[in-house]
């Protein structure tokens, strides 16, 4: 009925779906598949699949078992780096490593400039790199004034 909330549509698609699971949290599964190849038309010209037209129940479907798949790959990639992180952990000298590890395990990203009680900005920059050479953390911004890290 209003093709400006086709976004929204989704969100909640994923928030009932969560729900009717009885999930904590709702995972963004159709949202991360919106614009995938799953709404693409199969007669190509790059049209999407929008609600309401043939293959429209198909697509979501085929979104949600893509989004599935693509969830669980990220979630032992996520393990995997977290549990080297934790391997990492007991070589690392920085009076304020723990609550570094504590973050990075617990948030999606991690400023390169943290502070803390036990950690100054500049020891912070020091412990990512290491982290960094050490090959448990990533850095997510691409930019060199203000970096973000994680796992």
């Amino acid at each position: 009925m209003r093709p400006d909330a086709e976004l929204l549509a989704f969100w909640l698609a994923d928030l009932v779906l969560a729900q009717s699971l009885r999930w904590p949290r709702p995972l963004p599964l159709l949202m991360a598949q919106v614009f995938g190849p799953a709404f693409r038309a199969e007669a190509g010209g790059g049209k999407r699949i929008r609600p309401g037209e043939k293959g429209f129940e198909r697509a979501v479907c085929l979104a949600l078992v893509q989004a599935a798949a693509d969830a669980c790959r990220l979630a032992t990639e996520l393990s995997r780096r977290a549990e080297k992180l934790m391997a990492v952990a007991p070589r690392l000298r920085a009076k304020g490593a723990a609550d570094v590890i504590f973050l990075l395990l617990n948030e999606d990203a991690v400023s390169g400039s943290l502070t803390t009680k036990n950690l100054s900005r500049f020891a912070a920059r020091r412990l990512f790199e290491r982290l960094q050479q050490l090959d448990v953390v990533r850095e997510l911004s691409g930019r060199t004034s203000f970096r973000l890290f994680g796992l």
